[in-house]
């Protein structure tokens, strides 16, 4: 939403500029994001502000069932049935009986 706001009024060598700093800017998140060890995708295992883990999918620069802030989320978890910010998990951080319950519980299979 905010990219159409930044996009309204602009001419097309404007709209074009902003358009490749907003793509850049997801590549380059995602880049660095692999390279610190997170994987993205369809099973993502996230924790909520509340220590809570579970899968959801996490596709960069793309959410419909959640808000976007940077390198965290506003969405609802499945496990407390609460509203809160996640962020991804490295798997290699966790045991195995911690990753066999994340995986357990699936967030609904939209980004």
């Amino acid at each position: 939403m905010s990219l159409l706001l930044a996009l309204k009024g602009r001419t097309g060598g404007d709209r074009a500029r902003i358009a490749v700093i907003a793509v850049a800017g997801v590549v380059l998140g995602t880049v660095v994001g692999r390279l610190r060890g997170y994987r993205f995708g369809p099973a993502l295992i996230v924790r909520c502000h509340r220590g809570h883990l579970f899968t959801t999918v996490w596709i960069p620069g793309a959410s419909i069932k959640s808000l976007r802030l940077g390198w965290w989320r506003l969405q609802r978890c499945p496990v407390g049935r609460h509203w809160t910010l996640v962020h991804p998990v490295r798997e290699q951080s966790l045991g195995e009986p911690e990753r066999r319950a994340a995986y357990a519980v699936r967030d609904i299979p939209v980004p």
